[in-house]
């Protein structure tokens, strides 16, 4: 019959294959044995049928257990090794060390370990796990520029957060769920805290948040920023929910008492020379509050920092120069005062 000679081929090839043969060591078809790829078996070579190996002997080899004196041994001789080369002197090797150098690893490891926790979205952020900073004594320098702490939770609206950098712009949070910059009002003062902090790490590009209970730490997000330029600042107009913090001071109009306490705020303020809209409104707030005139104030700005003082125009973002003759400044592309 047409169409089954393959099929009849197949056939005599497996009969051949599986047939059994006088003499051979496969049990299966009698074929011959070679070595299998697992250890105490043999293989066929004509059928690929694998089976123990009767006269395979198991070699034990006795694992030596490490022992802390082994141990010890290994970890001396990995100190040598790097103490004879260019890593001498790092990760605690030196014993010798000052109660100030082990102060500084332990802080160190503190910061490390603060800094692994992650405050921010790791969907759409790329941060560093860690920003560490030296002085020229290499003790650790704190990262924080600026904080704020949500003392109460009784928002009832228009309260407001800007963040301001010079030549960068402003940034709005405000108290608002239907905005995209807002936060909500949680069960808690550290919910809200909570919610503030992740609406200001889903949008700014100035700054990283994190938080510690109801407090919010902030760090510059580019290394190009300068800390003394960042400018925190809050509009509270009901009672005092939220409070801004700067180099430990407090930027809130009613926690003034006296002239010495605005002449702080100016300085803190004219660490870059420059200010800003937000905080010459700040700086307007707190002359109201204390009955200081503008001309007493540009006094003080020019005893501070000089004639080179600028203003950023809220206009049109250049820098207005000041003219101590009017004591004003003038922006010279709105050709108008500030």
């Amino acid at each position: 019959m047409a169409g089954f000679g393959n099929i009849r081929k197949g056939r005599r090839e497996a009969v051949d294959k599986l047939g059994f043969n006088e003499g051979g060591d496969c049990p299966r078809c009698g074929g011959e044995a070679q070595p299998s790829t697992m250890n105490g078996y043999l293989n066929c070579v004509g059928c690929q049928h694998e089976w123990k190996d009767a006269d395979y002997v198991e070699e034990s080899n006795d694992i030596e257990i490490p022992t802390y004196h082994q141990d010890s041994e290994q970890i001396e001789e990995f100190k040598r090794e790097v103490e004879s080369g260019s890593l001498a002197g790092v990760l605690g090797i030196d014993s010798d060390l000052t109660k100030g150098q082990e102060e500084s690893l332990t802080r160190l490891e503190d910061k490390w370990m603060s800094g692994m926790q992650g405050h921010f979205n790791t969907a759409t952020e790329e941060r560093k796990p860690l920003m560490i900073s030296f002085d020229d004594e290499d003790n650790l320098v704190s990262t924080e520029v600026a904080a704020l702490t949500v003392v109460a939770n009784g928002f009832d609206g228009g309260e407001e957060i800007r963040l301001e950098y010079p030549g960068r712009g402003t940034e709005f949070y405000c108290f608002n769920v239907d905005d995209p910059l807002g936060w909500r009002k949680g069960r808690s003062a550290e919910d809200t805290a909570r919610s503030i902090c992740n609406s200001i790490n889903s949008n700014s590009d100035l700054v990283f948040a994190s938080l510690e209970g109801v407090r919010i730490t902030f760090e510059l997000r580019h290394d190009e920023l300068k800390p003394e330029s960042l400018v925190l600042f809050v509009d509270d107009p009901g009672g005092t929910d939220i409070v801004a913090e700067k180099n430990g001071i407090i930027l809130d109009a009613r926690n003034l008492q006296d002239f010495n306490d605005y002449r702080n705020i100016v300085e803190l303020v004219l660490e870059d020379g420059i200010i800003s809209p937000s905080e010459d409104q700040l700086l307007w707030s707190m002359r109201q509050q204390l009955g200081i005139d503008d001309a007493y104030h540009v006094q003080m700005v020019l005893e501070i920092y000089g004639e080179d003082t600028l203003k950023e125009c809220t206009g049109c973002g250049k820098m207005a120069k000041l003219y101590t003759e009017y004591a004003a400044w003038y922006c010279q592309g709105c050709e108008e005062w500030c």
